[in-house]
């Protein structure tokens, strides 16, 4: 794998990682990814892997929008949810097709930099 692509990868990776709204199973992935790397494996098996498992628990923009409108969503935000379903329906009325959030953002550029899916809206 070319150097500005690992390069690429590793950033993203330590996004995934630093983010609070990261599932359990994508910072494993991620993490795997960078053991991976660490131990001298193949690169970009190991980006594949990763970006296979990203692509299984990816969160739409309808969905988000469906939970942050929702009684366990209003919980979660508290009194961010108006503005976080302002912010994500004026997304969503430009084209916008996935969460924005600190873990899905990352998750997206990646997939979006290796041809696995067409680049999204970020505001």
């Amino acid at each position: 794998m070319e150097k500005e692509l690992l390069d690429f990868a590793a950033a993203k990776v330590d996004e995934m990682l630093a983010a609070g709204s990261a599932s359990a199973a994508t910072k494993a992935a991620a993490q795997a990814w960078k053991d991976a790397v660490a131990a001298g494996q193949d690169a970009e098996a190991a980006t594949n892997a990763l970006m296979d498992a990203v692509s299984e628990h990816q969160t739409s923009i309808v969905s988000l929008l469906g939970f942050i409108q929702s009684e366990a969503g209003k919980q979660v935000f508290g009194d961010a949810a108006e503005g976080m379903l302002a912010h994500e329906q004026e997304r969503k009325d430009k084209g916008a097709k996935w969460c924005d959030c600190a873990a899905c953002r990352p998750c997206h550029e990646l997939l979006a930099k290796f041809g696995r899916e067409e680049p999204d809206l970020y505001l």
